[in-house]
């Protein structure tokens, strides 16, 4: 198979999807991110293009007719030819991801993705290329640069002195290997400011692996941290590699770590003490080395004097500890943020769109209890819908016009973090028109939660349109 050194026209790329719309896409609008591409269709004629030419990055799709994913890596590995894989996956195929990053795959990522986030993982994939064949370069050694220059992800562009603080911390916390604890409300770019984290540390050619420790159940949740043997629990069919194993050398990102329960946590501050794992239904201690960079939406100090979280494992955790100021107080981002975002959302081959004056002063006087992640939604829907090239007031939704009546309800306080919450689902639910599913789809919550959300605060439904 071809090998040779990297030239200057930029990322080569190599992509192989059995799905013509995703080559596609590839083959347009990476070059604008300064990648040279070349797409095909299966296994087969991706290792026939490596005979023919080098690459920098390949983005294999797992599941594809033929030759697959996984065994397209393994022949590339063990032909020795010096390029990074990054899988792309479906989301039921999370586990195998993760088992090709075993063989030596780089990264993964879970379709649907947004072209940003390609963008990203090829430059960090292509960076660690260039290191690992620099003589004496060790692969984990990178240049570090100052956190608001390096991270594209939109939690970076501020122009407020509580975000300039916030990024100055981590500038210094970065290139640490201290434990970081992240505290802010839903949708403020916890997961973010972890990734930008990572990105500027020493761990950074390394994997940055999430979960979400709420959405698992006990048995679940070590399996995917510790991994398992086979025959371990009903339906383990064989061996699999936990994420703080997988991880070795980068970072785990655990996301809304407050819902770990008691034995969980007493697992977890073991693994974090002794630097020590066993799989479950395994007898061999299996040593990790691994950043921990945890984040929760509670005030976690409050849940350990509640005792619902353990005292022990909030200091391990919270050597640095970094609060992620909320949307409504960083009012003068919100117009960076919404250009962020009108640039990630252009469709393929078109201009993108821009806001006029007037829905820029709507945007800029909504509360958004939904924070950054609202807002991001709010744009991506509008570029969408909206057919013209400018988006006017009138194409808002009526619930994010920062002149529109709030609904009717009873009030506890109107600045508490829930009554904002309690309102901006009554406005969603209002331009529904009752609709839960339609609405629990736009709140980016599934309808057991909206449902919990609306009997909790008492939100009455609005008759149907």
């Amino acid at each position: 198979m071809a090998q040779h050194d990297a030239h200057s026209q930029g990322i080569r790329v190599l992509v192989a999807d059995d799905e013509r719309p995703i080559r596609y896409l590839m083959e347009k609008e990476l070059p604008r991110a300064g990648c040279t591409v070349r797409a095909v269709e299966n296994g087969e004629q991706a290792l026939a293009a490596l005979e023919e030419q080098a690459f920098d990055v390949a983005l294999l799709d797992l599941k594809m007719p033929g030759i697959g994913g996984m065994e397209t890596l393994r022949r590339i590995r063990a032909a020795g030819v010096g390029l990074e894989v990054v899988v792309l996956t479906g989301h039921p195929d999370v586990a195998t991801a993760i088992e090709a990053m075993k063989l030596g795959a780089y990264d993964y990522l879970t379709k649907p993705f947004k072209l940003a986030e390609v963008e990203v993982v090829l430059r960090r994939a292509a960076e660690r290329k260039r290191l690992r064949r620099e003589p004496g370069a060790r692969a984990e050694a990178v240049p570090l640069r100052p956190a608001a220059e390096a991270a594209a992800s939109p939690i970076i562009r501020s122009q407020g002195s509580a975000m300039a603080a916030l990024l100055a911390t981590v500038e210094r916390v970065a290139p640490t290997e201290a434990s970081v604890l992240i505290e802010g409300e839903s949708g403020s770019g916890k997961g973010l400011l972890a990734q930008v984290i990572h990105q500027q540390s020493a761990r950074a050619a390394g994997p940055f692996l999430a979960i979400n420790c709420s959405g698992f159940q006990d048995q679940l949740l070590e399996s995917e941290l510790f991994g398992h043997e086979k025959g371990a629990f009903t339906g383990a069919a064989g061996a699999k590699a936990g994420l703080l194993e997988v991880a070795g050398g980068g970072t785990v990102f655990l996301d809304e770590v407050a819902e770990m329960s008691p034995a969980m946590q007493a697992k977890l501050l073991h693994a974090l003490d002794s630097r020590e794992i066993r799989r479950v239904g395994g007898t061999r201690a299996l040593r990790v080395d691994v950043r921990i960079v945890a984040a929760t939406n509670k005030e976690l100090q409050q849940e350990v004097r509640s005792g619902r979280f353990r005292e022990d494992l909030y200091y391990r955790l919270n050597v640095v500890h970094l609060v992620v100021p909320p949307l409504r107080d960083r009012p003068g981002d919100i117009p960076i943020l919404i250009e962020h975002f009108l640039q990630r959302f252009r469709q393929p081959g078109k201009p993108a769109k821009t806001v006029s004056p007037e829905a820029m002063a709507e945007l800029a006087g909504y509360p958004w209890p939904g924070n950054v992640r609202e807002l991001s939604n709010i744009i991506e829907r509008v570029t969408i819908l909206v057919p013209g090239d400018i988006i006017r007031p009138k194409d808002l939704p009526a619930s994010h016009r920062a002149a529109t009546p709030l609904p009717s309800l009873p009030s506890v306080d109107p600045r508490s973090l829930a009554d904002m919450e309690r309102q901006h689902i009554a406005r969603v639910l209002a331009e529904t028109g009752g609709k839960k599913m339609q609405a629990a789809r736009i709140l980016r919550i599934d309808l057991k939660t909206l449902n919990k959300k609306i009997k909790d605060y008492g939100i009455p439904l609005p008759p149907p349109r």
